[in-house]
């Protein structure tokens, strides 16, 4: 054994004297597959590969085409598979928004220092700038924590553990829910104008800074001012969830600054390509050629990047290979928040007492709406693709005996009935069935035209992260709240206008106004969830009562006449019933513990400094 140990180390030695003899020592040579820190920070197209990595890593709760997330607020019902049905079961959980990533804090930690550390062979000009880009993905991710978590630890530099048995030093507690918002204002103006990427929509720039601004205050404002008046016992008293209300005008007239300063020096505009102005607002969101009312998107392009938002959601007959299809269901509330051009509320007129209102076309009952509706919402009547979308729940037979009308329906989609007219559309509804539309809506937003749903040809429209018309919303309710109505009606009748309203449609302006437009304006945009917490009014708009129709996602589902009532012109015209899909469990369910998500007990555990949030 002693002298097989010997032949080896002597073999050793001898492929080590003659390696050492080649004309530079083989051991200092440079590994070929790892590169070094200098390599890495010294070439921007490695930085650019690491900022693009943390770009995509952004999350969002119901946005970046999640498609089952935006199924579970009032503006939608999920009608995909039966195995997501719980998506209509919901009762906001306790842990419901709940994100904690300080990985990715650490990862963009490391970036900003190890630029400063290693970076000694770009420009100077470009270090601050790489650091500033950094800086502002973390700001952005400071957003997303506070508005989910509340106040959360700051942290700025990276967190190293010595080893020496006791980690108490690296226990960080919940900065105050304001100081976080402060940080993220704080860090925008100081970075603004180092960002440099003017004219950029995919990376940061000094107006997607100022957008952030836009937003963030807003909702600390908000959060201010309604905590106080609406929930005043969701507080903790190191001030780790809730805002003085002292502070609200302070972040409002933050926001309105920089709202202002976007719209006025931006050189953005409101998109305003199409004279159809419901194809106009449709093509917003997807033309990606000159478009100047985004300012800051998630990009995707075939084959690099792709998305399956349409192939998810397109309507039931349009689908190919996909067999699970049409998931979004919208719902008939967000229908009746687009108003009527003559400026009445948008309920839909479809019974007169106990008496159907009988239309033409299944179209009609829309007629003369915001033409957002038509841009973010396919509805019976319309078109998609060039092709007419089959939406028609069965047949409506008057029964003389009972004096009313007997509506029936058929499994099968497409089917006829005994007039060999139209019997169930193609397209459905149908109240219990996966995969087809089950509220008599289908989502247009986001949803190509392009022909091919297959999986070899997802789409590549961006995602808005920032839009001008979010900014135009932000300025007027934050110039609403500071009671400058008059600016806030010229920002809220701007939007308006490109709906189809006349100028100046709107000569008063209320809160609960400016909350409606949002809605409409923003429609699966992953802004309904946050505002209706910002508001503190998600705990008394979805109270779990199954009477409470903003809490219950109901359709409209239209008939076609096969027998008309006597002494009556309605034969083969259309009536509509509002109806709640059996898939449809239960109201939606959110308590005053849902405003701030509970703190996982792995992070408590690892941090007792860690402040729990009310409730929990």
């Amino acid at each position: 054994m002693k002298s097989n140990y010997i032949k080896i180390f002597l073999m050793g030695a001898a492929i080590t004297s003659l390696l050492s003899s080649c004309g530079d020592s083989w051991f200092a040579r440079d590994p070929k597959n790892i590169l070094t820190n200098e390599q890495i920070w010294n070439d921007p197209a490695m930085i650019k590969s690491q900022l693009a990595n943390l770009y995509n890593r952004i999350p969002q709760l119901h946005g970046n085409f999640n498609t089952g997330g935006m199924c579970e607020t009032d503006d939608a019902m999920y009608c995909g598979t039966l195995d997501q049905n719980y998506r209509n079961e919901l009762r906001y959980r306790n842990d419901y928004g709940r994100w904690w990533d300080y990985g990715f804090i650490r990862d963009i930690n490391m970036s900003i220092e190890n630029i400063e550390k290693y970076a000694t062979e770009i420009s100077e000009e470009s270090k601050i700038q790489f650091k500033a880009e950094f800086r502002f993905i973390r700001a952005y991710i400071y957003f997303e924590l506070v508005r989910r978590m509340g106040g959360v630890p700051l942290i700025t530099t990276t967190l190293e553990y010595d080893f020496n048995g006791d980690p108490s030093y690296l226990r960080n507690p919940r900065a105050k829910e304001h100081e976080v918002y402060d940080f993220i204002y704080d860090e925008c103006e100081e970075i603004k104008s180092q960002l440099g990427n003017a004219g950029s929509q995919t990376r940061a720039n000094y107006y997607t800074a100022l957008a952030l601004e836009s937003r963030a205050m807003l909702y600390a404002g908000s959060i201010a001012k309604y905590n106080a008046l609406k929930t005043p016992n969701i507080v903790t008293p190191g001030g780790e969830v809730g805002i003085p209300s002292d502070m609200a005008d302070g972040y409002y007239q933050k926001s309105l600054a920089a709202s202002r300063e976007i719209i006025e020096k931006g050189g953005y505009e409101l998109y305003n390509k199409e004279a159809d102005k419901g194809v106009n607002f449709y093509k917003m969101m997807m033309d990606k050629t000159g478009n100047k009312e985004a300012i800051w998107v998630k990009d995707y392009q075939n084959p690099l990047k792709v998305h399956s938002f349409g192939y998810d959601n397109v309507i039931h007959h349009l689908r190919e290979d996909n067999d699970n299809s049409s998931c979004i269901g919208p719902s008939l509330g967000l229908v009746e928040a687009f108003d009527y051009l003559d400026g009445t509320p948008g309920t839909l007129r479809y019974k007169d007492g106990d008496d159907y209102i009988v239309y033409d076309t299944p179209s009609d009952i829309f007629a003369n709406k915001d033409a957002r509706l038509y841009g973010t919402i396919i509805y019976p009547g319309t078109k998609f693709r060039g092709q007419d979308v089959d939406i028609q729940a069965g047949v409506a037979i008057w029964n003389d005996a009972t004096g009313s009308y007997d509506l029936l329906t058929d499994p099968n989609l497409g089917s006829f009935y005994t007039d060999n007219k139209k019997f169930v559309g193609l397209d459905g509804p149908q109240t219990n069935t996966p995969n087809v539309s089950n509220t008599g809506f289908y989502i247009r937003k986001y949803i190509s035209e392009a022909s091919g749903y297959t999986l070899r040809n997802y789409a590549e429209n961006w995602w808005p992260w920032f839009r001008l018309g979010e900014i135009y919303l932000n300025a007027a309710e934050s110039a609403f709240e500071l009671n400058d109505e008059a600016s806030a009606l010229t920002y809220i009748n701007k939007l308006r206008e490109r709906a189809g309203f006349t100028a100046n449609s709107l000569t008063t302006l209320t809160l609960e106004k400016i909350q409606n437009e949002r809605r409409v304006e923003l429609a699966f945009e992953d802004h309904r969830y946050f505002d209706m917490k910002r508001w503190r009014i998600a705990d008394t708009t979805w109270n779990g009562n199954e009477d409470n129709d903003k809490a219950v996602v109901y359709g409209l589902y239209p008939y076609r006449i096969a027998k008309a009532k006597p002494d009556t012109q309605d034969q083969n015209k259309y009536l509509f019933v509002k109806t709640r899909s059996e898939r449809f469990k239960v109201a939606r369910t959110f308590q005053q513990s849902n405003y701030y998500a509970f703190i996982a007990d792995d992070v408590i555990n690892n941090n007792p400094s860690i402040v729990k949030n009310p409730f929990q």
